[in-house]
């Protein structure tokens, strides 16, 4: 039996070729501009200091692309505070034809300098500055992505204006986004939740609602928020969920609670269950854009071992669990979620060992090996295992073990280093790095500033334990089994 799960209705699943990707007429900005026509006046976006209709919100837009310049960037970097600018930065960004390429303020220096070296110039906040390289046009390009990779280096995933329509419209479809709904925009700007905070909320006529900093890091000033303006739809991290499900009550203006980007536990959400919200549940890599599956948690029963099915596929998307061969597996055997459909992007920016992820079938059908183990359930919904490599997800960002290593040993205070994943008792992940020092006068803080120009908070191991050598396999390898274990006590509410 062919294991291929496909949501209906679905448009034939075919091979998205480079050369054909934005031969399409209609852009991000286009299907904005719809909303901009039918509905001038209605509340488009507001931060804690000022809000836009959609008119005015396009108008600012306008301006901003006018004061570009050249007329038409290729790739323009954005490292601005959330608000309401910002957003008006990326849509003129993307109104002059040019992918943009976020990176939140606060990220090590050097991560952002290796993200914007191929940008024709940066916006920060209100000033432009000249960029270090002009990059070759790509048709189509809306955004570049960066994620962990296990060269040590942070890899671009390339998305296409055509693969954010197709996830705008595969929300809709499931979701039925509409005016006066408002969308809480929480994630960072290089997470691909924000993807879909912004564009399912803007190209449906809805209203995206940016609290500040401040109010995102105290749970009851954001519930205050969400309250106060009324906020019917949340997407975020199961961990934002928990932090909910430990409240008496949460807003009664909410009607959906998203969660992705990690595993979600019954015990996340069992208050949660009991309040007049819908639950789901998703899965998918930023490599097929934002989703590639749903399930509805809040009336479903969590599967054995506390966690829930990701379900079927989005719309105009399929799925099948596949072996090494790109062969079928047995119903119900465990194999690797291979994903097709509109969503999958272009690939990695730059000649990467992973864009061998993307491939195509015998039958010239484009497939992205998601590297996530998985099998079909009698139901016909998916069930998500575990990785196949040492990818993790820490606090729910991706996160390359290779990548942490290399930095790690590239440090001029170590040796030699490995970097492990280990899971707490409730199943979250976390780092241990095992550290051979160069010498006895090894300071664990100052390699943590050191490790701190080159790694975002979350990619930093939780624990170090410094070691006089490490220990070795008969064929010269690091034996991973021998490394003493650190065990982490859990800390979430049963």
């Amino acid at each position: 039996m062919k294991h291929l799960i496909k949501r209906e209705p679905n448009r034939r699943v075919c091979s998205a070729e480079r050369e054909n990707v934005g031969t399409m007429s209609e852009t991000i900005y286009d299907a904005f501009k719809k909303q901009v026509d039918a509905r001038p006046e209605m509340l488009a976006v507001m931060d804690e200091e000022q809000q836009l209709t959609y008119s005015e919100l396009d108008t600012l837009v306008g301006e901003i692309a006018d004061g570009f310049p050249v007329r038409h960037p290729a790739k323009v970097g954005i490292i601005m505070q959330h608000g309401v600018r910002m957003i008006a930065t990326i849509l003129a960004t993307l109104k002059s034809g040019a992918a943009y390429i976020p990176a939140e303020p606060s990220f090590p220096k050097e991560r952002i300098k290796y993200m914007m070296q191929d940008c024709d110039w940066v916006v920060r906040d209100h000033s432009i500055q000249k960029g270090s390289a002009k990059t070759e046009k790509v048709n189509g390009l809306a955004y570049i992505l960066y994620t962990s990779g296990t060269t040590g280096k942070p890899k671009g995933v390339m998305v296409t204006n055509q693969n954010v329509l197709h996830y705008v419209n595969a929300f809709d479809h499931e979701f039925h986004t509409q005016p006066g709904d408002r969308m809480l925009q929480h994630s960072v700007c290089s997470f691909d939740i924000f993807v879909e905070e912004v564009f399912t909320t803007l190209l449906s006529g809805a209203t995206l609602c940016i609290p500040s900093e401040e109010t995102k890091s105290d749970i009851n000033l954001l519930m205050d928020y969400i309250e106060r303006n009324q906020v019917t739809m949340l997407s975020s991290f199961p961990y934002l969920l928990l932090e909910m499900n430990k409240l008496p009550q949460i807003p009664r203006c909410l009607r959906l609670l998203i969660s992705g980007g990690d595993v979600i536990r019954a015990k996340y959400i069992d208050h949660l269950r009991t309040q007049d919200v819908r639950i789901y549940n998703t899965y998918g890599p930023s490599e097929t854009t934002v989703c590639a599956s749903y399930f509805r948690v809040d009336n479903a029963e969590p599967l054995e071992d506390g966690t829930f099915s990701i379900g079927k596929p989005v719309l105009g998307t399929g799925i099948e669990i596949l072996d090494d061969g790109l062969q079928p597996v047995k119903e119900g055997k465990m194999g690797e979620i291979c994903i097709f459909g509109d969503g999958i992007s272009l690939g990695y920016q730059g000649n990467v060992p992973e864009n061998e992820n993307f491939t195509h079938m015998p039958d010239g059908r484009r497939v992205y090996r998601s590297g996530d183990l998985g099998y079909v359930m009698p139901d016909g919904n998916l069930a998500f295992l575990h990785r196949k490599d040492k990818q993790v997800m820490i606090m729910g960002k991706r996160v390359e073990c290779d990548e942490v290593e290399n930095i790690l040993c590239e440090q001029r205070e170590v040796e030699t280093a490995v970097v492990c994943p280990q899971t707490d008792t409730d199943g979250l992940s976390y780092l241990v790095a095992y550290v051979v020092p160069r010498s006895i006068r090894f300071n664990l803080d100052g390699l943590k500033r050191s490790l701190a120009d080159h790694l975002t908070s979350f990619m930093i191991p939780e624990y170090f334990v410094t070691m006089q050598s490490l220990p070795m396999t008969p064929n010269g390898k690091v034996d991973r089994r021998a490394l003493p274990i650190i065990r982490k006590e859990g800390r979430l509410y049963a």
